[in-house]
């Protein structure tokens, strides 16, 4: 592939460190019962796998996930001061306040979502690629999946008919290791996610590291292209996720674990790439930093001022007036 831009990795390193920043947020708002609800499932780990991927897509391509999903939704280019007021359930917000942490969505980006339902998202995929299919178009569904979803029912009557219908969806599997707290070996026959791809007659992507989002984004754009002229293609990328399942979650005993992932940082990675290529980016990198943190203080700000929905606000969407 050709080389990367200087500017094209500094935007990745942004959008990556506004990921992580903006999840350590929404812990402690999480924590400060400003954010609420049961579960709050946070992409602290991920910020490669999201930032790589979705960088390979046009603007008219589709992009559709589970309900870890703030990450994602901020790669694509959703504000964060209405990512924030959606977590707070404001009117501002993305979803209008009524969807909150796992139901981040915006038309314009077609970005769809943030579904709560494990795999409930993987039929809308095939869906929103079949329109695309039906309708002439070259545009492609990025679907994000989590390993715990690959055994789900969905996964297998969604992939199976875009093997059939030669769909141009991305299947990616996220696997960071556990389906809640369950180990993906104790929970798969076949542990290697990415070879379900030969049961369906499509293609099989690469198990790329999930940690580095230059690798992500080479086997990434490697699938869009073809699944933008042939059909769909699976491929799994190998991360870790830094909190439990959600972040009311106890803690399973896995700090040693967790600690040889955080050596692997996807943030590092690419800081100490840029670093290496460009020796005097640090200056750079350090803005960077300052600049999201007061991003992320300000979305904070926006979201505290935000009115929350009033009773018209509940039932618009809900009833058509004649």
């Amino acid at each position: 592939m050709a080389a990367i831009s200087r500017e094209t990795l500094l935007e990745w390193y942004r959008q990556m460190v506004l990921i992580r920043q903006f999840e350590t947020q929404c812990d402690i708002l999480y924590k400060e019962k400003k954010i609420t609800g049961v579960y709050l499932h946070l992409y602290s780990g991920h910020e490669a796998t999201g930032v790589g991927a979705v960088a390979t897509l046009r603007p008219t391509d589709h992009v559709i996930t589970a309900y870890r999903d703030h990450g994602i939704a901020l790669a694509r280019g959703m504000h964060p001061n209405v990512a924030m007021a959606e977590m707070m359930g404001k009117r501002t917000g993305c979803s209008g306040g009524k969807g909150g942490s796992m139901h981040l969505a915006q038309r314009d980006l077609n970005f769809w979502g943030g579904y709560a339902i494990v795999a409930g998202h993987l039929p809308l995929a095939a869906g929103i690629a079949l329109e695309s299919r039906y309708n002439g178009k070259d545009d492609v569904v990025l679907c994000f999946i989590g390993d715990g979803a690959t055994n789900n029912g969905y996964f297998h009557e969604a992939l199976n008919l875009s093997g059939v219908w030669d769909l141009p969806v991305v299947w990616l599997i996220e696997n960071n290791g556990y389906g809640m707290g369950t180990p993906v070996e104790v929970a798969s026959a076949q542990p290697e996610l990415v070879k379900r791809a030969i049961g369906y007659g499509m293609k099989e992507g690469p198990r790329v590291d999930g940690q580095d989002v230059i690798a992500v984004y080479e086997a990434v754009s490697e699938a869009v292209d073809y699944a933008r002229q042939h059909g769909p293609v699976l491929l799994e990328s190998l991360t870790y996720r830094y909190k439990g399942h959600g972040v009311s979650d106890r803690s399973y005993d896995k700090m040693a674990e967790l600690r040889d992932w955080q050596q692997r940082d996807p943030i590092l990675i690419l800081q100490r790439k840029l670093v290496e290529m460009f020796p005097d980016v640090e200056p750079e990198l350090a803005q960077i930093e300052r600049d999201v943190a007061k991003v992320v203080h300000d979305s904070v700000i926006f979201a505290e001022d935000s009115p929350v929905p009033t009773y018209e606000d509940l039932i618009r969407h809900v009833y058509v007036e004649d």
